[in-house]
């Protein structure tokens, strides 16, 4: 992509309070499933703005989050939220790094990034005795796939279902504790506060701008018309070697 185009994305994203969907019962659920204890230590690992930070903390009560992503103005769009908590460390780093130990993994629809195998293998040895990684992947709920939102997923031919990710978990000598869909309110929860932004930008927007316009329009009617047949699943893994 050009910078043109990346300049116009920041434009579009610049302060938005999420950039994927996700609630703060995912993290409830989450923790509570892998049993996190209130002193835990925690990665959240690209983090984007730090949606997910205050839920992070509230289930971790006397933990500590250290969130990095590889991006630096949702660093400190992050930063300028959370940055006087102690509890919270926030960095400029590439998730493919993380050295730990942490307690928790967590890593909202960014995995895919590394693919799910490779980064469970590169995360194992930052996890401590017991530790879980949590994340959100895209996922095809239904045999049917849509022209549209198989278009939208075309870039990443890796996509599967359910089945497909526990054995690309299993893959990496981890297991599948429990997993969850994420849910209407955790979309809109992005794409609402997106819909916004857009129709204020739209009147003048031109060149790149309008590009990047039309696929976040897309990319939302995409799910919007056809949520039944894909969204995200949210996993809790544990290495087997625990």
């Amino acid at each position: 992509m050009s910078d043109a185009y990346w300049d116009a994305f920041f434009v579009l994203h610049r302060d938005l309070p999420r950039e994927g969907p996700g609630e703060p019962a995912d993290v409830e659920w989450a923790c509570r499933v892998a049993r996190l204890q209130q002193d835990a230590r925690i990665c959240d690992a690209a983090c984007g703005p730090g949606a997910d930070i205050p839920a992070l903390l509230q289930a971790a009560p006397d933990g500590h989050i250290d969130a990095m992503d590889k991006t630096a103005q949702f660093v400190d769009q992050a930063r300028a939220a959370h940055g006087a908590n102690p509890r919270v460390s926030l960095s400029v780093s590439d998730m493919a790094g993380i050295t730990g130990p942490y307690d928790m993994i967590w890593c909202a629809g960014a995995l895919y990034f590394l693919g799910v195998s490779e980064g469970l293998r590169r995360w194992r040895a930052a996890l401590a005795p017991g530790g879980a990684v949590v994340f959100s992947e895209p996922c095809w709920f239904t045999e049917d796939r849509p022209a549209a939102a198989a278009q939208l997923w075309a870039e990443y031919p890796a996509m599967t279902d359910a089945d497909g990710i526990a054995r690309q978990v299993e893959a990496a000598g981890y297991s599948t504790v429990a997993t969850r869909r994420l849910s209407q309110t955790a979309w809109e929860n992005y794409y609402a506060p997106l819909d916004t932004r857009i129709a204020a930008l739209r009147p003048d927007a031109q060149g790149a701008l309008a590009r990047v316009l039309d696929e976040a329009e897309a990319e939302a009617a995409s799910w919007r018309a056809h949520r039944d047949a894909f969204g995200y699943l949210l996993s809790v893994v544990t290495p087997d070697d625990i």
